[in-house]
């Protein structure tokens, strides 16, 4: 009687072993959603559009976008946590997703680390300070002295996203009292930026860049370390007084929890394929974003990693839900 158990029990276990095996190279046989965990038309979407088109034409099978904004991408982000593990549903991280949300959200409702499987990262980016054209701010000295000497208020994104915590950091270094205007996406911020509503935003290069070059905003600055490459002629939040002032940001892909290996690594390598593509490196790069690719076992180190950065910069901040 045990030995016919047992016997049945491995060959249950062998089924099921190459049943995954069989999944994974016939991985995918249907559509594959990319939960973007924003609204549609800012810096991840842009990202998590491209790949999604991309992987599309290498795997044959649709990779559609799905955004779910809200929360400062939380709800998106909760809801890949707990999709079935089995490489149909993905999610486009983000430094705002895994690097700024669990210092900020008490009730998160996902843990940035356990909740996933690492699939790779995509780029790096780094964001800009952009005033509009229509206001006399040429510099950030200037905004810091207008700061300083009447209110003054800035647009982001939502409560504890990244483009709150750029311009909170700035506030705590530059001991400015700027006010805090939080919209629910980027989408209605930079409108009002643009018209003038607010005085600035910190938001992705690729999301300003485009309205600069047409003469409606005005970059101040970026928040790397270096000069960003499409805008070689802007200082750095460094360079132009603000000693120690470091934020970058980044776009990953991630699978829920115990999807198998063997699905990952799939997609890891063509993910690691297609950054390495010309048209793909050049259309990244022109809009500020820098390709980044790694191994599962790389991003989740570099998540971890950031996650403590960010833990950082959000005390420095005092950055907070409200």
């Amino acid at each position: 009687m045990r030995r016919t158990f047992l016997k049945a029990l491995g060959a249950g276990w062998l089924a099921g072993c190459c049943g995954l095996v069989v999944a994974a190279d016939d991985f995918p046989t249907r559509p594959v959603r990319i939960v973007i965990p924003f609204t549609p038309g800012g810096g991840s979407d842009s990202v998590g559009r491209l790949v999604a088109q991309k992987l599309s034409d290498a795997f044959k099978h649709q990779f559609v976008v799905d955004n779910k904004p809200g929360a400062g991408g939380s709800i998106g982000t909760r809801e890949v946590a707990v999709a079935a593990p089995d490489g149909y549903t993905l999610l486009l991280g983000t430094s705002s997703t895994h690097g700024i949300n669990p210092w900020i959200y008490p009730k998160l409702g996902y843990d940035a680390l356990k909740d996933f499987s690492p699939v790779s990262m995509l780029a790096t980016t780094e964001y800009s300070l952009s005033v509009p054209a229509s206001l006399p701010i040429r510099s950030l000295a200037d905004l810091i002295r207008l700061g300083q000497t009447t209110p003054t208020n800035y647009a982001s994104s939502g409560n504890g996203t990244t483009s709150h915590l750029a311009a909170a950091l700035l506030t705590a270094y530059s001991k400015t009292p700027f006010v805090h205007v939080p919209y629910k996406s980027s989408g209605p911020a930079l409108t009002d930026l643009l018209g003038g509503q607010v005085a600035f935003m910190f938001d992705n290069v690729s999301v300003h860049l485009p309205h600069a070059q047409s003469g409606k905003l005005r970059i101040l600055a970026t928040t790397g370390t270096q000069r960003a490459r499409v805008t070689p002629d802007v200082p750095t939040l460094i360079e132009a007084g603000i000693q120690g002032y470091e934020m970058v940001g980044w776009f990953c892909l991630l699978a829920p929890p115990g999807t198998p290996n063997a699905i990952v690594n799939k997609l890891n390598r063509q993910v690691a394929k297609l950054l390495a593509e010309p048209e793909v490196l050049e259309k990244l790069r022109s809009v500020g974003n820098e390709p980044f690719a790694t191994s599962p076992a790389e991003t989740a180190t570099y998540i971890a990693g950031q996650l403590e950065l960010y833990r950082k910069v959000v005390e420095i901040a005092g950055a907070k839900v409200e």
